[in-house]
């Protein structure tokens, strides 16, 4: 079998079993023809399974100094690109028994993932009530205000509020069953304000069927993520918003919001999906800061 014969098994195990997005199919893919194209050069001939069981630590730390030369392949990248070698490698070492040697005590760049960048509660506010007003329609108006109120109020990621359907609608004083990476589920908490502001879409588009998407585009499929970026970034240009003032950003806001109010983070880890608290913590430290900015310009000896 040839190193990539074997790229797509592991491709279709992770598309089929592991129910990997698009986006991490199309990396991961990418990263693995980057990786078996610098083994064809550092071994003279292109690897087959044979050849991937015979790699040592040495292999791939060569692979990430040649990937540390290249323009616009940071730390981050080469993380990733390590995490796809070593998810095969395993993956390889499973199902058709190679001896994953190459990855006997090795340790990736270190990456620091930038501090969350959330909107002020202001800002958030502004967004989920006015941003229908860039739209030409009361249909699509009532659709962004709806999307970006459900964001904000239930901390969803935009794929998970775009893949609801009809009959998923949050209804005030129940529980919003969202469907996160990894397939994995979660009840949020639905807000009035999110019922009220998908009620009062659903009604402008008439008798649904169920299964129907809850949100969607002029021609009436699901609505693309790209769509409700470019609303969002029409309004915050109008508006005179920070650029930061994205889909994404309004979960971030959601998340520190509710620590600033005094929410654990145990429970907004449950809220957000996250499957690890280490990425939750990372909102402590927007808290902080804000904290800090905030005594600077408060406290009489601050200067």
């Amino acid at each position: 079998m040839t190193g990539f014969e074997a790229r797509q098994r592991w491709l279709d195990w992770l598309a089929q079993e592991r129910r990997a997005s698009p986006h991490t199919l199309a990396a991961y893919g990418a990263d693995l023809t980057d990786f078996l194209g610098f083994l064809a050069r550092h071994l003279g001939a292109e690897p087959d399974l044979a050849a991937l069981g015979a790699l040592r630590p040495a292999d791939l730390r060569a692979f990430l100094a040649e990937r540390a030369t290249r323009d616009g392949v940071g730390n981050a990248t080469r993380a990733r690109q390590l995490a796809a070698v070593r998810g095969f490698l395993r993956f390889l070492a499973r199902h058709h028994g190679i001896e994953p040697l190459a990855l006997a005590g090795l340790r990736g760049p270190r990456v620091v993932p930038p501090a969350p960048r959330p909107l002020t509660p202001e800002q958030a506010r502004e967004v989920a009530s006015a941003v229908g007003a860039v739209e030409h329609t009361p249909l699509q108006a009532s659709r962004d205000t709806a999307l970006f109120t459900l964001l904000y109020g239930c901390g969803l990621r935009i794929s998970e509020a775009l893949s609801l359907d009809v009959r998923d609608a949050p209804r005030a004083g129940t529980g919003l069953r969202v469907r996160g990476k990894g397939n994995k589920e979660r009840i949020v908490p639905v807000l009035p304000a999110v019922a009220e502001a998908v009620a009062a879409y659903l009604a402008l588009r008439g008798n649904l069927l169920p299964e129907a998407p809850l949100f969607t585009g002029a021609r009436g499929g699901r609505l693309d993520a790209a769509v409700a970026q470019k609303a969002l970034r029409d309004y915050r240009r109008l508006a005179g918003l920070p650029e930061n003032a994205t889909p994404h950003a309004l979960r971030h806001s959601f998340a520190t919001h509710l620590l600033g109010a005094g929410g654990d983070l145990r429970s907004i880890q449950e809220l957000l999906g996250h499957a690890s608290l280490s990425t939750t913590q990372r909102y402590t430290a927007v808290d902080a800061v804000r904290l800090l900015e905030t005594w600077q310009k408060a406290h009489p000896r601050a200067d």
